[in-house]
């Protein structure tokens, strides 16, 4: 990972709230030869000091057979990103470049049975949707989730480490950070918008 003092977020809720928004992740491992990658929404949540992911996948997949004998996955959380040209610096004698926000965990994987494989696909379904609605996971027929359930099986992975990169021109001097900012802001791009957002929280670094 691209690892810069000045471009890493110290303040661990501010990573762990950026990993729950970001929450359809890369799930990267090996089948000995070539690296797998799952690409699935997870649930985030902490157990005192430990951070667990949960989620399925399909069996019967690539990824699956290779987690199965390959505990050890990478998880990738990607947020926002953008362009950022040289020409909005004060000094312009510069390369331009590429401004992003991205996590990447180190964990092990470990599959369940089909009963927790069942509460996982709730838990997670149930998050989504608004309470009462038509599409929650008890209204779905009985014998649909028994079909389900055999081409998927759930996961948690316990989180072992994790490493950031926020890179928000915060190696620029202000005046360049507040035009940068202005153009991104007037950009119609959502990514160059929310990293307008993520900038201007940060002004005063």
């Amino acid at each position: 990972m691209y690892n810069v003092p000045h471009f890493t977020e110290t303040n661990e809720d501010v990573v762990f709230e950026f990993m729950q928004q970001n929450s359809f992740v890369n799930i990267v491992g090996s089948d000995g030869e070539y690296p797998v990658a799952a690409h699935v929404p997870v649930s985030i949540k902490k157990e005192g000091e430990q951070i667990i992911l949960t989620g399925h996948i399909m069996k019967h997949t690539s990824h699956y057979k290779a987690f199965a004998e390959n505990e050890n996955v990478l998880v990738i959380f990607n947020g926002p990103h953008c362009y950022v040209s040289a020409s909005w610096y004060v000094k312009k004698e510069v390369a331009s470049t590429w401004n992003y926000m991205d996590v990447q965990a180190r964990g092990k994987i470990k599959f369940y049975d089909t009963e927790r494989t069942k509460e996982i696909i709730r838990d997670l379904t149930n998050h989504y949707e608004p309470e009462g609605s038509d599409a929650a996971f008890d209204k779905l027929p009985p014998e649909y989730v028994v079909r389900l359930v055999r081409a998927i099986i759930g996961f948690t992975i316990d989180i072992s480490s994790i490493e950031n990169v926020f890179k928000l021109s915060q190696n620029r001097d202000i005046q360049s950070r507040q035009n940068i900012i202005e153009k991104l802001s007037a950009a119609n791009d959502a990514g160059a918008n929310a990293i307008a957002v993520e900038m201007k929280k940060r002004l005063s670094e």
